[in-house]
């Protein structure tokens, strides 16, 4: 198994490389942002995270001048769920959304609800967000009711439509996916050969198109791909040689060196900060067209492989260069870190995330004022304690692919269903959550249950 073979230099809980000196985490700094959002991405699926089986030589580039961490971890593992406490700093469960809606979903990010894009328009920054949105695919929850001020993309996954695999979903979903400009449609996409470079060019157009003497810019790039179906366009860029999840993954990194090259042109480089993640682990049931990971299982579990995720940080200057961090981070801490860096007031409603930004920026590499919930749907399955150390599962059922036969050629093999009782696992000692150590740390399971506990009675905050 995967998680048992990558070697455990990659699962550092805090180096340190060549650190220059940080400059400062006051909240008055106004940089340009930009968040680069991939979706079912891989731990393991670039250069500076050990993968061999792609070539990401600008995203390898962006971890070597800023801040690569090991012990970032999203939410929820999947989409809508995940994006929407990106955005919000909320648990999903709070915001009413589970899962991932689909085309026929009559509800989305509630309009009440403060995104990132919303906090950082209150103060003076211009907001645009290019890709695949998946909070709600129609007014009054698109993106240009959330806050940006420009929308070009998908409004929700690429795998819904009709020409889906799986004979199900081919009777289920339409036979094309639009592409909104705004809240207007742009186009009926049946073919997704040029969506990479589609959302590339978009982002580079925003930067170029920017007037600094308007405000800073925050533009949200989110990527469709690598989630499946996945599609190379040909004549974007030569293949890899490595196949098509390779490909596809040289034309998000290719977007990466694009986005740097248009900041630089634009005199943007030195003051923008550029966070790079994904919203869930890989989709193992799709073998050689998903991501991989160190850990155990994938998308749509609360297993490592599907809450931990890569996350890049760069803002020259202000990240240290080559430095690795095991700071224990989750997404929902994104937005009031960013809040604190921009000097922006709070939404009024009580996050579930904690200010972290200088953890995020590579200058210290500390622990979660409280531990962090993990759900899958409405259920809390697993808890991690505030230093990143401990992981506790309560029993749950969940779909595994180990042991299944391999996928090819974007068929999808089915998963196996398995459950697993209350266990305890030392991620430090063993990332692969293979031996409860329940027995050993009393303690330890006794603090972590009760915050649970709090959770399932409705203190979703948090911050207790």
């Amino acid at each position: 198994m995967l998680h048992r073979l990558l070697p455990l230099c990659l699962l550092a809980v805090a180096c340190s490389g060549r650190p220059s000196a940080p400059t400062t985490t006051e909240s008055t700094a106004t940089p340009n942002i930009v968040l680069i959002f991939t979706d079912d991405m891989g731990y393991a699926d670039m250069g500076a995270y050990g993968g061999t089986h792609v070539t990401t030589p600008h995203l390898d580039e962006l971890a070597e001048a800023g801040v690569r961490f090991t012990n970032f971890r999203v939410a929820q593992a999947v989409c809508t769920a995940s994006r929407a406490a990106l955005l919000t700093g909320v648990y999903p469960g709070r915001l009413g959304l589970r899962g991932a809606l689909d085309h026929t979903a009559k509800r989305g990010l509630a309009p009440e609800e403060t995104t990132i894009a919303e906090v950082l328009r209150g103060r003076g920054y211009r907001t645009a967000m290019v890709g695949k949105w998946h909070l709600g695919h129609f007014s009054p929850y698109l993106p240009t009711d959330q806050g940006f001020e420009s929308y070009l993309g998908i409004p929700y996954s690429h795998d819904m439509w009709a020409s889906h695999p799986e004979a199900w979903a081919q009777k289920y979903f339409p036979r094309r996916v639009p592409l909104l400009e705004g809240a207007t449609l742009r186009d009926s996409l049946s073919d997704f050969t040029s969506l990479n470079r589609l959302y590339n060019e978009a982002a580079v157009r925003v930067i170029e198109n920017h007037d600094a003497t308007t405000g800073p810019l925050f533009l949200y790039l989110a990527h469709s791909l690598p989630h499946v179906p996945l599609a190379e366009d040909p004549d974007y860029l030569p293949a890899t040689g490595k196949g098509l999840y390779a490909d596809v993954m040289a034309e998000i990194d290719a977007g990466v060196g694009e986005v740097r090259r248009a900041l630089e042109a634009r005199g943007m480089g030195d003051n923008t900060l550029i966070i790079f993640s994904s919203d869930n682990g890989p989709w193992l049931s799709y073998g050689d067209h998903a991501g991989r990971t160190p850990f155990r299982e994938g998308k749509a579990t609360s297993f490592e492989g599907g809450v931990r995720v890569p996350l890049i940080t760069y803002w020259p200057g202000h990240t240290p260069a080559g430095r690795v961090s095991g700071a224990n981070l989750m997404a929902i801490d994104l937005l009031p870190s960013l809040a604190k860096l921009t000097g922006a007031p709070l939404p009024g409603r009580e996050l579930s995330g904690h200010e972290r930004l200088s953890d995020f920026l590579g200058i210290t590499a500390g622990d979660s004022p409280t531990p962090y919930a993990i759900y899958w749907l409405d259920s809390l399955e697993a808890v991690v304690s505030a230093d990143g150390r401990y992981k506790l599962h309560f029993p749950h059922p969940y779909s595994s692919q180990e042991g299944q036969p391999a996928a090819t050629g974007g068929m999808p093999v089915p998963y196996r269903r398995d459950s697993i009782g209350r266990s305890l696992f030392d991620l430090r000692e063993d990332p692969g959550e293979t031996t409860d150590v329940a027995a050993q740390h009393p303690t330890v399971v006794k603090e972590l249950t009760a915050f649970a506990d709090r959770m399932r009675a409705g203190d979703l905050r948090s911050s207790e």
